[in-house]
Formats: C-alpha cells, sequence, structure tokens
C-alpha cells in the first residue's frame, strides 16, 4: 500500500496529530519505525530510537550520550578520537596507553605528529637534533657518541682525530703510531714510502721503516752471512770486538757447532770452537 504520508506504512494506523519517520518515501509511526529500523547501541545495547540522534563510525552506532572515551567516558562528539581493538579512545587516552615516548624528552608523541625513529627509539623532530649545535638531524648523516647525536660536522670538530700525515679527519680505520693517528694509506716508510699498516716495521729517529730499507740504511751487518741484522720481532743477535753476528750464524768456522752458548776462541778473522781450537 502506497503511503500519502497520513497512515503508518507498516501498521496502517492514522498519522493525523501523531509524529512519523520517512524512509524510503514511506511514512511509518514511530513506535514501527524504531520497531523496524531502528539501530541498536554499542554502548547500552538500546535501540538508537528515531527522535534521538545516531551517532555512527565503521558500520557501528550510538547514542549520543554513549559515544564516550572507552577509558576516562568522556564524551568524543565532536572530538577527536581514536580506535584500539575496537575500543573508541579520546586522544589523550590513545596517546598515554599506546602512543610511542619521545627517547629524548620521555613525552608522548602525539598521533598526527611526526616521528622519528632511529636504533629502535623513537624522537620528537624536534628534539632528534644535534647535540651541538642543536640543528634538527631529520635524514641527515649522523653520528652518536655517549647516547648523543651529532651532526657528521659537529663530530668531526668536536671528537674526531686528524691524521699526522695529511692533517684530514679519520673517518674510520687508522693507526697510532708513537701517540698520533694515521691514515692507513698515509702511514708509510719514510724510505721507500710503502704502506706499513698490517706490517711489521721499525723505528728509527720517531720515523718508521720497513724492515728493507732500515737494514740498507742503518743496521749492522752479520759478520758471517752479510745480511742486516735488525733485530726485528726479538731475534738474537751475538756482538764481539765491534763484529756482530745473527746467533743461528754464530758458528765455529771449521765444523759450524753453534757457539752461542758455548766458549770459543778467534783465529785471524774467524771464531772457532775450542775442540778444533786444540785441534
Amino acid at each position: 500500500m502506497t503511503s500519502n504520508h497520513t497512515d503508518c506504512h507498516y501498521c496502517l494506523q492514522s498519522l493525523r496529530g501523531r509524529k512519523y519517520a520517512l524512509r524510503e518515501e514511506n511514512a511509518y509511526c514511530v513506535r514501527c519505525y524504531d520497531r523496524l529500523f531502528a539501530n541498536s547501541c554499542e554502548e547500552c545495547k538500546q535501540p538508537i530510537e528515531c527522535d534521538s540522534k545516531d551517532l555512527a563510525y565503521k558500520g557501528r552506532h550510538w547514542h549520543e550520550a554513549c559515544f564516550k572515551c572507552a577509558k576516562c567516558s568522556r564524551s568524543l562528539v565532536e572530538k577527536p578520537f581514536a580506535a584500539k581493538d575496537e575500543l573508541l579512545l579520546c586522544t589523550g587516552c590513545y596517546s598515554d596507553e599506546y602512543s610511542s615516548k619521545c627517547f629524548h624528552c620521555q613525552r608522548t608523541i602525539m598521533p598526527g605528529s611526526r616521528k622519528m625513529e632511529f636504533k629502535g627509539s623513537s624522537w620528537h623532530e624536534s628534539c632528534f637534533v644535534c647535540q651541538h649545535c642543536r640543528q634538527p638531524l631529520g635524514t641527515k648523516p649522523l653520528i652518536t657518541k655517549d647516547n648523543e647525536n651529532y651532526c657528521v660536522p659537529c663530530y668531526e670538530k668536536q671528537f674526531a682525530h686528524h691524521c699526522y700525515s695529511c692533517k684530514k679527519v679519520i673517518t674510520s680505520g687508522g693507526v697510532t703510531y708513537h701517540d698520533q693517528p694515521w691514515h692507513k694509506e698515509c702511514f708509510l716508510c719514510a724510505g721507500c714510502n710503502t704502506q706499513l699498516s698490517g706490517k711489521r716495521f721499525i723505528s728509527k729517529d720517531e720515523h718508521p721503516y720497513c724492515e728493507d730499507c732500515f737494514g740498507k740504511l742503518y743496521a749492522k751487518k752479520c759478520a758471517a752471512c752479510k745480511k742486516p741484522i735488525t733485530a726485528l720481532g726479538g731475534a738474537k743477535f751475538v756482538s764481539f770486538e765491534e763484529r756482530q753476528w745473527h746467533e743461528e750464524c754464530f758458528n765455529c768456522a771449521r765444523c759450524s757447532v753453534p757457539l752461542a752458548e758455548l766458549g770459543f776462541l778467534t783465529q785471524g778473522n774467524d771464531v772457532i770452537c775450542h775442540k778444533c781450537g786444540s785441534a
């Protein structure tokens, strides 16, 4: 039956002098309308009658008086709110319960504000700054020292070592020699300029030398093998009457028995054992 707004479309009772509601161009008395179409309130589970305001969010409905924060019970009508696990929360309660805390100031990072993430911690954008110049770090390269963050220029000015040779900043690695920092590529033999990092070297007059250069320039020669005696790595040598020998070269000139732990005799420029001397 088509309603002319004089009778209820469902119960056919007259609507004259009575309140009614329209739905799809049909008129219903209040009682029929609530019975047929009223939504159930998520909070109190009662129907939201046609003369009440129906507040809806993601397919769910509330009475105006029931639309409130699940934690503090303050009204959310015409106020910002957030949903968590089907609960509605005011922004204050949501922040207290679920929002990240700034690593620097320990205050809540409010929903909608920009958050910086670094090493598993969260920061307000305004708190994520260089400890020295206080400029925002944003996504710039940075270096951390003692739990404080620095932009690269400030860190280099404050803490970075400068190479003793080229005077430039050592950003990684490096070599320490005579309590001075060097780039690995700047730590060279004073004789031949080969890199000494990771190699054995000998110091002379505060300059480093590779074994070959030191032997050529400064080391005394073994009286037996004529090679330099560098004593590098703790090697032992024997000295006698302004002559030196590698320990392994200090042998009897006749029978080649080692003389380092024995008595010996000299015969011209030779050293010999007592047995060969007696013979």
